[in-house]
C-alpha cells in the first residue's frame, strides 16, 4: 500500500505472542453427578448449558468439594442476576476454608449461573428476560427457558439442599437478609443458621430458582448479600459464617460449637413503598432502622429544588433495603419495609430440622 500524502507507512505489526493457556485443571462437563467426583479433593468444573451465536460453549463455572465419607450434597448458586457479585466472593472464601479430608458429603457451587448477564455486566440474561422469573424452564422454547431448564436439570436436582445467593438490584442497597418459607421447619432452620440481620417469611414464588427447587422437595432459601456490582468484604464474611453453620448442622463439617451471633429480626411479610410522582428522591432512614407508622421516610423535589411530596411509613416496620438512586420516575421504589413478627407467631423457633437434609 502506498504512503498517504507522502507520509511513511507504519512499521509492520509485531507478531502477537502465543496465548498462554490457563485453567488447564478445569474439567468440562454436561451434567453434575456428585457420586462420580473423586473423594478427598476440590474439583473445578465448567458446566455447559448452551452455545452462543458463534457456536462457542456457554459454561457455568463451578466448584465441588467432595469429602472422604458419604453425606448430603449441599448446593450453592450465585449470580442468577448477572450484576450480583457478592455471592462469588462468598463461595471463594468458603471453599478456601474447606478441609475435604474431614468432610462428609459434597459442597457444590455454581459460581456464576447467569453467564451472559455477568459478561455483559447486566442483571438480565438477555434483554427483557429475568432468569429468576423463568424456572424451572423448558427443554424447548425461548433461550431463557432452555437456560433455566438446563440449570435445574444439570445442577439443582442433584443437591439435597440449596442456598441461592443474591444482592440488591441496581440503584438499591440491602441489609444481609434471608427469604425463606418459615412455615417449613427445614427452610426455617437454614434461615436461622445463616444468622442474617433480617429474615423475611416468604413462601417460594413461581418462576424463582428457590421456588423450583422447593417444588422438587429440596429445602431452599434466598440469601440477599448486600449490594450489586461490587464485593463487600463485611457482608461476605458474615455470609460465610452462616454457610459454615449450615454445613456443621448438615453433618458435612465436623460438629463443633458455632458462634451464631445475634438472633435476626424475623418479619412476617414485607413490601415496597413507591413514589406517586417523579423528581429527585431522598430516603431518610438507614438500613436496619425501625420506623413508626406515619413517620416521614422520604422526600421528593423537582429539578428547581421545590418540594413535591413527602412519603410516610404506612405501618411500623424495619428497613430491609432502600433506593440510592435519586432520579425517580413515577412509581420508583423508595424502601423495602418489613413487618416485624411478634413473639408467638410461630416464625421464630426452629432448632432441629437438619435430619431432613441428610437424605432426600
Amino acid at each position: 500500500m502506498a504512503p498517504i500524502e507522502g507520509r511513511p507507512l507504519p512499521p509492520p505489526t509485531a507478531r502477537p505472542r502465543p496465548r498462554v493457556t490457563v485453567n488447564t485443571n478445569v474439567r468440562h462437563i454436561d451434567m453434575l453427578v456428585p457420586d462420580e467426583l473423586t473423594t478427598g479433593r476440590v474439583h473445578r468444573l465448567a458446566m455447559r448449558v448452551g452455545d452462543d451465536a458463534l457456536n462457542r460453549p456457554v459454561a457455568i463455572p463451578m466448584l465441588a468439594a467432595r469429602g472422604r465419607k458419604p453425606g448430603p450434597v449441599v448446593g450453592l448458586t450465585a449470580v442468577v442476576h448477572g450484576n450480583e457479585l457478592n455471592g462469588i466472593a462468598v463461595i471463594h472464601r468458603l471453599f478456601d476454608s474447606l478441609d475435604v479430608e474431614h468432610m462428609r458429603g459434597t459442597v457444590v457451587a455454581a459460581v456464576v449461573v447467569n453467564v451472559p448477564g455477568f459478561l455483559g455486566r447486566r442483571r438480565l440474561l438477555v434483554e427483557g428476560a429475568d432468569l429468576n422469573h423463568h424456572f424451572p424452564g423448558d427443554p424447548v422454547g425461548p433461550p431463557w427457558r432452555i437456560y433455566a431448564h438446563r440449570v435445574m436439570d444439570r445442577i439443582v436436582r442433584h443437591v439435597d439442599l440449596l442456598l441461592d445467593l443474591h444482592t440488591a438490584s441496581t440503584g438499591r442497597v440491602n441489609t444481609l437478609y434471608v427469604r425463606a418459607d418459615m412455615h417449613d421447619a427445614r427452610t426455617a432452620r437454614l434461615a436461622h443458621l445463616q444468622r442474617p440481620q433480617i429474615i423475611v417469611h416468604s413462601p417460594a414464588a413461581d418462576g424463582t430458582l428457590r421456588g423450583a427447587a422447593s417444588d422438587l422437595g429440596i429445602p431452599a432459601i434466598t440469601v440477599e448479600v448486600g449490594n450489586p456490582q461490587r464485593i463487600q468484604r463485611d457482608v461476605v464474611r458474615g455470609s460465610v459464617r452462616g454457610l459454615r453453620a449450615v454445613l456443621v448442622e448438615a453433618g458435612v463439617l465436623p460438629r463443633r460449637k458455632v458462634q451464631l451471633g445475634p438472633a435476626p429480626v424475623v418479619c412476617s411479610s414485607s413490601h415496597w413503598l413507591y413514589t406517586n410522582q417523579g423528581g429527585l428522591l431522598r430516603v431518610l432512614p438507614g438500613l436496619g432502622d425501625r420506623v413508626s407508622a406515619g413517620e416521614e421516610v422520604a422526600t421528593l423535589v423537582d429539578p428547581w429544588g421545590q418540594h413535591v411530596e413527602s412519603y410516610r411509613a404506612p405501618t411500623d416496620g424495619i428497613v430491609i433495603g432502600h433506593s440510592v438512586d435519586p432520579v425517580a420516575d413515577t412509581g420508583a421504589r423508595i424502601l423495602h419495609l418489613g413487618a416485624v413478627a411478634p413473639e408467638g407467631s410461630g416464625l421464630h423457633d426452629h432448632t432441629s430440622a437438619s435430619s431432613a437434609w441428610r437424605a432426600r
